[in-house]
């Protein structure tokens, strides 16, 4: 594990964006930069950091503890479906094949928490499943849930959807959608296994698809990281669930919660301050979790990074 010294050292090296355009035409996410040319893009991985679907701050190493997480999980899973990977030049960029996108994001969920935790109290339910009544926070399912949804525009937030509403509003045909379901769930029961073996939980993630052009759907994006994933100590879930405390966690429900409860925010509003303090230790859980996923050290360079990366690339 790398020093806060050094994490803090980083706060002003940190990649919000970059210009590129030698790469190709340039499209800009939450979190990453994407070149397109020809039948390949170029994705960068920035050190931005999004929740309640806005863009908050920048985190040290963020970027490449994405990239290098979702590297490790598209090798872990290849045998399961084909991801888009051709090449990993630098620490925080991949090369990619350029696929079609499904217009929907697909959500498992192992245990009732988070946004489903808050509906459920409210008395709102999942788009297309009952749930039980009397559930209590972070239990398990009995199996884990599929509960797709939109893709919203940047700035605005995903809305859940059913199986039946994807298929009606003609979003993805009834087969492909039962294809894009048995491998999710198959993807999550392959991120729970490995995860076990590390003592961790995974709780909840998102995952997105594409087409490519022969037809095959194919793994895109990332999987498994601190963003699109939630992850639990294995070792103290069921004291905690028992005591009806929260779960000790490796992701950035810790930001999110900081915000709701020290800052009364949730996505609403302008964004408040977030001091160095917290950026430096939301950097050492991503960190964390970088080691405790892949069973691998940490790799950091003091290397100015959008010089880095201009080197490998250009």
């Amino acid at each position: 594990m790398i020093s806060e010294e050094l994490i803090q050292k980083q706060l002003n090296n940190t990649l919000e964006n970059t210009e590129m355009t030698e790469l190709g035409e340039k499209f800009t996410g939450k979190v990453r930069d994407v070149y397109s040319a020809d039948k390949k893009m170029t994705i960068i991985v920035s050190d931005r950091l999004s929740a309640f679907d806005k863009v908050l701050t920048t985190i040290p190493f963020k970027g490449q503890v994405l990239n290098q997480i979702a590297e490790f999980w598209f090798d872990a899973t290849k045998d399961i479906i084909q991801n888009q990977i051709i090449s990993v030049p630098d620490p925080n960029v991949m090369i990619v094949k350029k696929v079609k996108t499904l217009p929907i994001e697909v959500i498992v969920r192992g245990y009732i928490t988070g946004s489903a935790w808050r509906d459920y109290k409210a008395g709102k339910g999942i788009p297309g499943i009952t749930l039980p009544e009397g559930m209590k926070k972070d239990q398990k399912f009995d199996t884990p849930l599929f509960t797709p949804s939109t893709k919203a525009e940047h700035g605005m937030h995903d809305e859940a959807i059913s199986e039946e509403e994807i298929v009606a509003q003609g979003l993805l045909e009834k087969d492909l959608l039962a294809q894009v379901k048995e491998v999710a769930l198959k993807l999550f029961a392959r991120g729970t296994e490995l995860c076990a073996k590390q003592g961790m939980i995974l709780v909840d993630t998102k995952y997105e698809f594409g087409i490519d052009d022969d037809g095959k759907l194919i793994l895109i994006d990332e999987i498994h990281t601190p963003d699109s994933s939630r992850f639990w100590y294995a070792d103290t879930y069921a004291e905690l669930f028992e005591k009806g405390e929260d779960q000790r966690m490796l992701d950035k429900e810790y930001l999110r919660q900081w915000l709701i409860n020290e800052r009364n925010f949730m996505g609403d509003g302008e964004i408040p301050d977030i001091p160095e303090e917290i950026k430096v230790e939301v950097a050492k859980r991503y960190i964390q979790a970088y080691e405790e996923i892949t069973g691998k050290e940490f790799s950091a360079t003091n290397d100015p990074i959008v010089e880095r990366i201009k080197k490998n690339l250009l």
